[in-house]
C-alpha cells in the first residue's frame, strides 16, 4: 500500500521528468528548512525556478493549482529565502516559483501543467 509520501515522490518524479524534457536542469530536491519545503529546485536557462508540485485525483475542490494556499506560498517563500541565503551561488539568479499542477484526465491518465511564474514573493 502505497503511502502519501511514496504518492508524492511519484508525482514528483513525472513532474522532473517533463520539466528535464523542457530543458531545465535539476540542482537539488526537497529543500527542506524549518518553515517550509521546495519540491524542485531547477535552472531554466539562466533562471532559477522555485517549484512547487501538486498532485490532486480531481477537481471537486478545485484542483491541483487551486489547492497552493496562501499559507502554502508563505512555506516556500520561507524555504526560498533560506536555500539562497544558504547556497551564495544561487543569488546570482534571477529567481520564479513554478507551480506543475498534476491532475487525472477523464481516462484516468495524469495530465502535467507546467504554469511559470505560478505565484511571487510574499
Amino acid at each position: 500500500m502505497d503511502t502519501k509520501r511514496d504518492t508524492g515522490d511519484q508525482y514528483e518524479d513525472l513532474a522532473l521528468e517533463h520539466l528535464k524534457r523542457n530543458g531545465l536542469k535539476l540542482i537539488k530536491r526537497n529543500h527542506l528548512c524549518k518553515g517550509g519545503e521546495i519540491d524542485l529546485v531547477m535552472l531554466d536557462g539562466t533562471t532559477l525556478a522555485l517549484i512547487e508540485v501538486r498532485f490532486r485525483r480531481n477537481r471537486s475542490h478545485g484542483g491541483a493549482a487551486a489547492s497552493v494556499t496562501a499559507t502554502k506560498r508563505r512555506r516556500i517563500t520561507i524555504a526560498a529565502r533560506h536555500l539562497i541565503q544558504s547556497q551564495k551561488e544561487l543569488q546570482r539568479y534571477r529567481a520564479r516559483f513554478d507551480l506543475v499542477a498534476i491532475e487525472m484526465d477523464d481516462h484516468q491518465q495524469p495530465k502535467v501543467d507546467w504554469i511559470k511564474g505560478a505565484f511571487t514573493l510574499l
